[in-house]
């Protein structure tokens, strides 16, 4: 099934029972791939779901999502139509592994260790408001990435 995803058009044709074959058949190629070039693994595992349920509602390329760590979006670049580029990652002139505009129209922002997402993301909404466009802009950001960037601590 995988080889046959390569836009959100693709992914929202899908039923739950295909989506839930794919998440398996996604990490099972992620795994892979990292095992063999090294990469990021446990932040790509885990937003599988999360990913195929946004290609699934949202328009991408239309609508916006800005990643705050960017290395969580092999999934996104799966469904993007750079299955076989992910096979270059942290290879001379590879994928990036991060969003990268220049490789995607479907990368809205470039970005990795950034915390920068709800900010872009309200710029971006802001120059969408002003032109008079209708689409949506995301962040996606969860609490680690706060704790992480911005010294707040984990309370137990």
């Amino acid at each position: 099934m995988l080889e046959e995803i390569n836009s959100s058009k693709d992914v929202k044709k899908l039923t739950i029972e295909e989506k839930k074959q794919l998440a398996k058949e996604i990490r099972e190629y992620i795994l892979n791939i990292v095992s063999e070039n090294g990469g990021h693994l446990a932040s790509n595992l885990g937003v599988v779901e999360l990913t195929i349920a946004l290609h699934s509602i949202f328009d991408i390329p239309e609508d916006k999502i800005v990643w705050d760590v960017g290395h969580q979006t092999y999934v996104h670049k799966i469904l993007t139509g750079r299955r076989e580029e992910l096979k270059t990652l942290r290879k001379l002139n590879g994928i990036a592994g991060f969003p990268k505009t220049s490789e995607s129209k479907t990368d809205c922002f470039n970005t990795g260790h950034s915390s920068t997402s709800i900010s872009a993301a309200l710029g971006m909404a802001r120059a969408r408001d002003i032109k008079g466009e209708n689409n949506y802009v995301l962040a996606v950001i969860g609490d680690r990435c706060f704790n992480r960037w911005h010294g707040f601590r984990s309370i137990k």
